[in-house]
């Protein structure tokens, strides 16, 4: 992911806006997009600060809270599979991509191989 412009930077072309030069002429001179100007003005002027908004997010899994119930359902019926899984995750409110059920299964170190009833034939 790409870092924010620094603050120095986005004062600096603050102040040239603000100096009578057009959004335009500052980005050209700074070498930044002309939206990008437009926003930090438009940022300014709501907020009274240019500073980047903090970046990243919430990385928490939604299943952490069902983490017991999805453990003990799968002990009940291994064969269980993700879709199915997803389906009784949505009856009890919680909703989550395919995804987000694989990426649990990734954390608690759980595999779904499938095993073979009896060993194939060998051509003689």
């Amino acid at each position: 992911m790409a870092k924010p412009y620094s603050k120095d930077l986005r004062d600096r072309v603050i102040a040239a806006v603000e100096g009578g030069q057009s959004r335009r002429q500052t980005a050209s001179l700074f070498g930044v997009g002309i939206s990008t100007v437009i926003r930090w003005v438009r940022r300014l002027r709501e907020t009274g600060s240019v500073a980047a908004k903090p970046m990243g997010g919430d990385h928490r899994s939604r299943l952490t809270g069902e983490r017991a119930w999805i453990l003990e359902r799968i002990g009940a019926e291994p064969d269980l599979t993700v879709e199915e899984l997803r389906s009784e995750l949505r009856d009890r409110g919680v909703v989550v991509g395919h995804g987000t059920v694989c990426r649990f299964f990734a954390r608690e170190d759980m595999t779904f191989k499938k095993k073979r009833a009896c060993s194939r034939a060998r051509a003689a």
